[in-house]
């Protein structure tokens, strides 16, 4: 009995019992199990959609091992840690100045092996890095305090392709570490940049903020989020502080930032500037109340008056901290902010109005942190020109 491949394009195998006799027959070998179909190849571009789901649905339920199980996707195969290897990166967070001198150590190390021989304008994993997440960071001394900004400074220039930056307020970035942020490459792609503290300052000790040269690089801004010196700095306000010639100053350019949060502030250099700067994408605004009659140099009202046309959600929020010295809110806040839909208050609660030209006003959603009597009455006062 002999095996011959009738076909050989085909997986046909004939059985010859008599295969030189005149009329030999054939019988058909059928297999006992079926074929195994081979595996279909999937572009990397859908495993990097795929495990990039995988790590966001993952963290949203396990974020306390959201680290070991990325790193577990890197130890599967050697073709899935390539197209892994990019995500483990792109989501960086740390949480003390150890890691984050571990960490910037690898990207230097990973720069100084770059050449531009393999046509990669930067180093890798440098280039993948897309957050940096430094707000849990626990500093205790002041040694430690000098030891990250001397690794940010470091840092900065190796992730050009940075477009979320959450940073500390214990963490007061030095010159040398804004100018490392500012003028490095890839300014433009930064997106979304929080917790960055920034000190107070009367309007008569003007002086421009070095962290202006941030906000003039980073023209595709989106979300900003500075923290002021809180009340430590209000007793340097004076009735006699008068404000710069505004003329000489070089506004923003921020087409794009839509949310802005100013915590802790009621004067500075930056916030003036954003005061007399254009956004006209401007829709949610976090502020600290501060009335500029307790304090003349605030500029929480004007800066209200000046970008409230256009804002659909208005926050007063006063940073929790010991003392905690409370300022009454502007009463004309439906005035000056024609167009809002929600409105969250802080205490002293003010008393709310609505100039009579308009019938209703698009208010939706007024979030109060506890209500008494007597806003009960403006409340009253409030509701009939408010939507149902």
């Amino acid at each position: 009995m002999s095996v011959v491949n009738a076909d050989s394009g085909t997986s046909t195998i004939l059985l010859r019992p008599r295969p030189f006799a005149l009329r030999s027959g054939s019988f058909l070998l059928l297999p006992l199990l079926p074929e195994k179909e081979v595996a279909k190849h999937l572009p990397s571009e859908i495993w990097t959609q795929i495990l990039y789901y995988a790590i966001t649905q993952y963290n949203q339920h396990e974020k306390h091992l959201s680290d070991n199980y990325r790193l577990g996707l890197l130890l599967i195969s050697k073709t899935l840690k390539d197209v892994a290897l990019p995500l483990y990166y792109s989501d960086v967070h740390i949480t003390n100045p150890a890691s984050l001198k571990r960490f910037t150590g690898l990207l230097h190390a990973a720069d100084q092996k770059w050449d531009s021989i393999r046509r990669i304008p930067y180093s890798a994993p440098g280039r993948w890095v897309r957050t940096l997440n430094l707000a849990h960071m626990r500093i205790g001394l002041w040694e430690e305090a000098c030891l990250v900004d001397a690794l940010l400074t470091q840092l900065f220039p190796l992730v050009p392709f940075l477009q979320r930056m959450d940073l500390n307020n214990a963490i007061t970035l030095s010159r040398r570490a804004i100018d490392s942020f500012s003028y490095r490459d890839g300014t433009q792609n930064l997106r979304f940049l929080k917790g960055v503290k920034v000190l107070s300052s009367p309007l008569s000790e003007f002086a421009e903020d070095p962290f202006m040269e941030v906000l003039r690089c980073s023209v595709g801004l989106e979300e900003l989020a500075i923290i002021g010196s809180g009340s430590e700095a209000i007793q340097l306000g004076s009735t006699n502080d008068i404000e710069p010639d505004v003329s000489q100053l070089k506004p923003l350019n921020l087409p794009r930032l839509h949310k802005l949060s100013i915590v802790s502030m009621h004067s500075s250099s930056v916030m003036l500037c954003l005061l007399h700067s254009p956004l006209p994408s401007l829709t949610h605004l976090t502020v600290t109340p501060y009335d500029d009659i307790s304090i003349p140099s605030s500029l929480v009202p004007r800066f209200i008056d000046a970008h409230g046309k256009k804002l659909s959600s208005l926050h007063l929020y006063t940073h929790k901290s010991w003392p905690t010295i409370l300022f009454p809110s502007p009463t004309t806040l439906l005035h000056t902010c024609p167009t809002l839909r929600h409105l969250s208050l802080e205490n002293p609660l003010p008393t709310l109005t609505i100039c009579s030209i308009y019938p209703r006003h698009p208010l939706q959603i007024l979030s109060l942190p506890r209500p008494n009597p007597e806003f009960l009455s403006v409340l009253e006062t409030l509701l009939p020109k408010l939507p149902p």
